[in-house]
This record gives C-alpha cells, sequence and structure tokens, in this order.
C-alpha cells in the first residue's frame, strides 16, 4: 500500500528550488489543496511545469502571484496577467512551449527516450537555438524530455494502492506527468479501501509515491 499523507506533509516534501510539475487545464484537474499547503510552507525558487499558469487568484497562479516560480514552462500564460509582468520585469523566466509539443517531451521523460522529433515551430521563434533535422525531405525540431523533482497529480478516486481513476477532462496533463518525475504525489477527492476495477484505473499505483486525501 501507498503512504497517505495531509496536504501539509505533502507541501512539505517540496524544497526551495525544486522542479515541479503540476496537472490541471486551468482550474480542471488540478490539486489545489497541495498547492495551498505548498505557498503556506513558503517554498521558492521553484521550476514549474505545467499546461498553464492559471489565474492570478487561484491553484498555479497563486504560485506566480506570491513569487515562488523562478522559472515556468507552459503552453500558454494569457489568463494570469501577472506570468507577463513578471516575465517583462525580469522577475521570471518563461518558457513558452506548444501545447502538444509540451505533452510530448514530458510523456519522453517519462518513457526514457533521448527527446521528440516535431514539425511544430519550423520558421517561428519556437525553432531559436534548437537543433534541427531532416527526414524525408521534411525538417524536425529536437525538443528534449522533459522530468521533475515533484509531480503534482490530481485524481478522482483512488484505492490505498495507488491506482487512481481520473474523471472525464481531469486527466488532460494528469496521467502523463505521473510518468515523469521522481516523487509523484497524487490529490484524490475519494480514497476507498477496496481495490478500484481495473477497468477503472486511469494511473496505475506503481507511478505513485503518496496520496493525499
Amino acid at each position: 500500500m501507498k503512504k497517505i499523507i495531509s496536504a501539509a506533509d505533502a507541501g512539505k516534501l517540496i524544497k526551495n528550488g525544486a522542479s515541479i510539475m503540476i496537472g490541471g487545464f486551468l482550474k480542471c484537474g488540478t490539486p489545489t489543496r497541495i498547492i495551498e499547503e505548498l505557498l503556506a510552507a513558503g517554498t521558492h525558487d521553484l521550476t514549474l511545469i505545467a499546461n498553464d499558469t492559471s489565474y492570478p487568484d487561484s491553484d498555479r497562479g497563486r504560485l506566480i502571484s506570491e513569487k515562488r516560480i523562478k522559472k515556468a514552462i507552459v503552453a500558454h500564460i494569457g489568463t494570469n496577467p501577472e506570468t507577463g509582468k513578471q516575465f517583462h520585469n525580469g522577475e521570471i523566466e518563461v518558457e513558452l512551449v506548444p501545447m502538444g509539443t509540451l505533452v510530448e517531451r514530458i510523456r519522453a521523460g517519462g518513457a526514457g527516450l533521448g527527446g521528440v522529433l516535431t514539425p511544430t515551430g519550423i520558421g517561428t521563434v519556437v525553432e531559436k537555438g534548437k537543433q534541427s533535422l531532416e527526414i524525408n525531405g521534411k525538417k524536425y525540431l529536437l525538443e528534449m524530455p522533459l522530468k521533475a523533482d515533484i509531480a503534482l497529480i490530481y485524481a478522482t478516486r483512488a484505492d490505498r494502492f495507488g491506482n487512481a481513476y481520473l474523471e472525464g477532462s481531469t486527466r488532460n496533463f494528469n496521467t502523463v506527468m505521473a510518468t515523469a518525475a521522481q516523487t509523484v504525489i497524487v490529490e484524490t477527492d475519494e480514497l476507498v479501501d477496496e481495490c478500484l476495477d481495473p477497468n477503472m484505473v486511469t494511473i496505475p499505483g506503481v507511478f505513485i509515491d503518496y496520496i493525499v486525501a
């Protein structure tokens, strides 16, 4: 069985300067309780890997607003003006990655691959400073894998073995992030004693280290 911990203890597992993946698409499928405790712990100088920086007063967005993030690797920042403001003031580094490329880089990190070849970004600023290859007459960019020290993910329901079920679109980035971090913490809305039906398992418990219920 996996270790069940409080949200406060989960927040304390994340040290200053750590790299963290946080699941969710805006407010959908985000481990909000752990983020609240991470904020309370005062942890700073974090590298955030996520789909977005949410809103200024919500979950991941509060990490930006309270200046806990030194670098954000994300697909978009448009819903959080504070991210753009800090970037222009030189207070934060932002690496914007096309959403599909971001998912594939995380997947590559979890799968132990050396990189991803994609045509996305050819002829744009995304191409700057990156290695390109021509295959069968078509040009591709080599995008490097992404891994993190900690992944904070969400589940609708989990059992005590860490097997997790994610309902509908809450799956988003959570499923791929569960494979790509040294330590994976799942925050679940419901913890059940009996094993989940294998047909209901979205993320196998083998990927999970801690459960916050």
